[in-house]
């Protein structure tokens, strides 16, 4: 398993400057055939799981004690395609409590739809399948006078780095912190749990075609799985990459070929081969507030991270039947 306290003490020590580090960071492989190890968790691993309770959790408030200064109600609900000064103000609203709606346009568009989701699953509780994106009087109310997210683990109370990530599988949530406060939330994505089998486009660079200088086409075969554990970031890549799991725009990699990353379609449920799908409106922003060695702590709604640690994910393999017909 692998220690929040070792963890914090590779993270703290010689940050590069925030954002893409590309090609030239290190390759991590996306599977453990050859047993290798992402080298900023390989010295900080170990054998002997937790003896001890994990750290304090410290869950999303729910409380309303926060208030603000309009006094407006909603004369009708809001939803996907609706448009006006209503909306501009939920959308003002939600970036205040860093849910990112995209522009503040009056548009009730997919990103509003999918912050409304976010909103819903992390700071009400609802579950995933009974999101609705709909904004009632009564969820108005609920969001302008709700407090900021907190993280479950804390920088102040020396549980996780400065700037860390939280990956909520259960929620479909991603959020990103800077010194415990909530920087960016958005609606993602997860793995599926589903078999998958398919032709794949591999960029020069990615993980089969680490030496290559064209695009080459291979069938795969694997599991749509994102564990959880505890991470750390170790490749961030700008632009659109192509890999044994499928386009992705902006990734940033933090278990060898699973990467946060933008892309086409997120939608409400679990879809992606293992990786954490955001809108790619979401995936050209959120580097700027990731470095390498920032932790990533992803919860599977089952074990505490910190009792998993590092948990590779499963590894593809080459369909043995397959032809590039």
């Amino acid at each position: 398993g692998l220690t929040a306290a070792g963890l914090v003490a590779v993270a703290v020590g010689g940050r590069p400057g925030r954002g893409v580090t590309g090609d030239a960071a290190t390759t991590v492989p996306s599977t453990a055939a050859d047993g290798l190890m992402p080298v900023a968790l390989r010295a900080t691993s170990t054998t002997a799981a937790p003896t001890t309770e994990p750290p304090t959790t410290t869950m999303p408030s729910t409380t309303s004690s926060t208030t603000t200064t309009d006094p407006q109600t909603l004369s009708e609900p809001l939803r996907f395609g609706s448009s006006g000064r209503a909306v501009g103000r939920l959308q003002d609203r939600l970036r205040e409590l860093a849910f990112e709606p995209g522009p503040s346009d009056g548009l009730f568009g997919e990103l509003t739809q999918q912050a409304v989701w976010a909103f819903e699953k992390l700071a009400l509780g609802v579950p995933r399948a009974e999101a609705t994106g709909r904004v009632t009087d009564e969820l108005w109310q609920q969001m302008r006078t709700h407090d900021p997210i907190r993280p479950r683990r804390s920088f102040a109370a020396g549980q996780t780095s400065a700037d860390h990530t939280e990956v909520y599988l259960p929620e479909q949530v991603v959020a990103f912190f800077d010194n415990d406060q909530a920087v960016l939330i958005s609606h993602m994505s997860s793995g599926s749990g589903e078999h998958w089998r398919e032709t794949v486009t591999i960029s020069p660079g990615e993980y089969r075609n680490e030496r290559g200088t064209e695009p080459i086409r291979l069938g795969l075969m694997g599991r749509s799985i994102t564990p959880g554990g505890v991470y750390l970031f170790d490749r961030i890549v700008a632009g659109r990459r192509l890999g044994a799991l499928g386009a992705m725009y902006d990734p940033a990699y933090f278990n060898y070929g699973i990467a946060i990353h933008g892309a086409e379609n997120i939608p409400l449920e679990p879809a992606s081969h293992g990786c954490v799908r955001v809108h790619r409106y979401i995936g050209e922003r959120f580097h700027q507030f990731i470095d390498r060695a920032d932790q990533v702590w992803v919860w599977d709604g089952e074990q505490e991270p910190e009792w998993i640690g590092q948990q590779p994910p499963p590894f593809d393999q080459i369909d043995p039947d397959w032809t590039d017909a």
